[in-house]
């Protein structure tokens, strides 16, 4: 299974848990089992308009910009983290 690092703003999703174990061979596959155990994280995270990764949403996929497609492949032990962006000056 791919672990999945948690931002501390979506924590509130997964009952404060920081990193979580999920199964799926894309991102597509992973954000679907995400939604499925942890409701909610599909909104936060697609763009149902363009149906890819919202363009304030980073995602690195060991250690490399996923380019916000959902078809990056994933692998069993790969570590995939969230990154927000962050405003201010």
């Amino acid at each position: 299974m791919a672990t999945i690092y948690i931002p501390s703003l979506m924590r509130d999703l997964t009952g404060g848990q920081e990193i979580i174990q999920i199964e799926g061979t894309t991102m597509r596959h992973i954000i679907a089992n995400l939604e499925e155990a942890h409701p909610g994280f599909r909104k936060r995270l697609i763009d149902e308009d363009s149906k890819r990764i919202k363009p304030n949403i980073a995602v690195m996929i060991d250690g490399r910009n996923a380019n916000r497609s959902l078809l990056d492949k994933v692998g069993v032990a790969s570590e995939i983290h969230f990154l927000p962006a962050i405003s201010g000056g």
